[in-house]
């Protein structure tokens, strides 16, 4: 295995990108190539990579997935200089749970992205 790549389902691709433009993420690529149609994006911010995909491009395919947002997850992002990340979002987005160190040596905070999303960042204590 080399990496993982989350392909998360959601219903607006533009306030999704828009969201995480927010995060310090880049559009890498997408479906189609241009417009605003989108069904399909890749994002990137540093070797943290994420696809999102509309619920309405996934048709009848993989009847597995639930068509609701939201999800029994959380994407937890290591990251280095966790307070200033913090201070530039902390007045952009929903923050499900503050800074605060772990039993287990890391700095972390949660937030809610535009689908319902859970996201920890974390950086390891040294």
């Amino acid at each position: 295995m080399e990496s993982l790549s989350p392909n998360i389902f959601v219903e607006d691709m533009q306030k999704t990108i828009a969201f995480y433009k927010v995060l310090g993420f880049e559009v890498v690529l997408t479906v189609p190539e241009t417009g605003t149609d989108l069904v399909w994006a890749m994002l990137q911010n540093g070797g943290v990579t994420m696809m999102f995909q509309t619920f309405e491009s996934l048709g009848n395919d993989l009847p597995e997935i639930q068509r609701t947002n939201g999800a029994s997850q959380l994407l937890y992002i290591k990251l280095k200089n966790i307070h200033t990340f913090f201070d530039g979002l902390k007045d952009k987005v929903t923050i499900l749970k503050p800074l605060e160190t772990t039993f287990y040596g890391a700095i972390e905070f949660s937030i809610v992205d535009n689908n319902g999303y859970v996201l920890t960042f974390a950086e390891d204590v040294v």
